[in-house]
């Protein structure tokens, strides 16, 4: 290895210091990664009326933000009292099955989903399911 500096890169590196010009960032002319947004919300302890309002909010964010999955923890029910209520579905009146339904009926949402399925069991599992949005 040569420890002297040549006469043409002092030169360089003096023109280089003078010149007040800014080097450019090269992480920044890289490529975009394809880095897909993933959110989660909680709808435990929530009403129906509630946490319909709150899923609309949050997929209209979510697809604002260009975020590409959601999560949506709803709980499988197991502490609803609906079963002491007659006059209220079994099924129908909790959250893990009326979610989607509202959902599925509501075509300002569906235009921004592309996928409704059941998360797996590190998401959630049968207490939670996958909202998919399109692309903007």
């Amino acid at each position: 290895m040569n420890s002297k500096i040549s006469e043409k890169d002092k030169k360089t590196w003096n023109d280089f210091l003078s010149n007040n010009q800014k080097l450019p960032n090269k992480d920044n002319s890289q490529a975009e990664t394809k880095v897909k947004k993933t959110r989660s919300l909680d709808l435990h302890g929530e009403t129906l009326d509630e946490a319909n309002q709150i899923i609309e909010n949050f997929i209209k964010k979510s697809y604002q933000d260009k975020v590409h999955k959601l999560i949506i923890v709803t709980g499988k029910g197991l502490h609803s009292k609906n079963e002491k209520d007659p006059y209220v579905s079994k099924d129908l009146g909790i959250l893990k099955y009326s979610i989607p339904d509202f959902l599925k009926n509501n075509s300002e949402l569906m235009k921004m989903i592309s996928n409704i399925s059941e998360a797996s069991i590190a998401d959630g599992g049968a207490g939670a399911f996958y909202i998919f949005l399109k692309k903007k």
